[in-house]
């Protein structure tokens, strides 16, 4: 399995197909690992490996996983940021697409805040949104589904960082996606396809809000995962949606790889009769 050195952050990934690069991390919150993906609601790996130079990885620190690095007491979203894009460098890649899935879409919102220019288009599938009713659901998910084994693996981790590291990340901007403000996603020009869901930690509202305040934004109908066949347009939507927006130079170099490389085989030579 190959790793992402950074500093004294180490980030493992993993790559499939060939195209456009595709940056896609599974969701489970502070969870998201590449081990998720088989039981993802599309499998972003399997689904797009034919259209795409597919990339995932184990977000840091994230239980089961095999990436690590400190524990960030303030800005975290910036971190995670720093990961992904540092993960993008290491590739030799320049632009790329995002599809976060759950905590996946406060990465794309700081991804698109951070690197407008390398973000060419992102998907938001089944986004974690705050909940005014349920202030605390992500503190609360993130310390029954992570605390306990991250401190069982990190026990020289201090209770007093986690919770700077929590605060960090869901009561900082405790509004809408988190990781960035409304006013952002309401100027922020890059193409967005939204995926809504609608559970205690996916909050249907937030997924309305980035599709209305994002002026090149798109949304699925909801629900979508049922019945098959609409899960499967849903896919095809995604993939179309993509491929809308590969950057026209890239397509040109592709093209142009694929005429260069073609392999030319001559007609036989006939001798000519005596």
């Amino acid at each position: 399995m190959p790793f992402c050195q950074n500093g004294d952050v180490r980030i493992r990934y993993e790559e499939i197909g060939s195209g456009f690069p595709l940056l896609v991390t599974p969701g489970s919150g502070l969870n998201s690992r590449v081990s998720n993906w088989p039981t993802a609601v599309i499998n972003a790996m399997e689904e797009f490996k034919h259209d795409f130079r597919c990339i995932t990885m184990d977000q840091r620190n994230a239980n089961g996983g095999d990436s690590a690095g400190p524990v960030p007491v303030e800005n975290a979203w910036d971190a995670f940021a720093d990961d992904q894009l540092g993960l993008m460098d290491h590739l030799g890649i320049g632009e790329f697409f995002y599809m976060g899935y759950c905590i996946g879409g406060c990465f794309a919102s700081k991804l698109l805040q951070r690197a407008p220019q390398r973000v060419v288009a992102a998907v938001f599938c089944q986004t974690v949104g705050h909940r005014p009713e349920d202030p605390d659901v992500m503190v609360r998910h993130s310390r029954q589904n992570w605390l306990a084994d991250f401190r069982a693996r990190r026990p020289e981790v201090s209770a007093e960082t986690i919770e700077k590291y929590l605060h960090s990340l869901w009561r900082v901007q405790p509004d809408f996606l988190y990781s960035v403000p409304r006013e952002f996603i309401g100027n922020c020009r890059t193409p967005i396809l939204v995926l809504p869901d609608d559970t205690p930690s996916h909050p249907l509202p937030t997924s309305i809000d980035v599709a209305s305040l994002a002026p090149n934004a798109e949304i699925t109908v909801f629900p979508w995962r049922e019945p098959p066949e609409l899960k499967a347009r849903t896919i095809d939507r995604v993939r179309t949606f993509l491929k809308s927006h590969i950057p026209m130079c890239s397509a040109v170099q592709r093209s142009s790889a694929s005429r260069r490389f073609t392999r030319h085989v001559p007609a036989p030579i006939r001798k000519a009769a005596s």
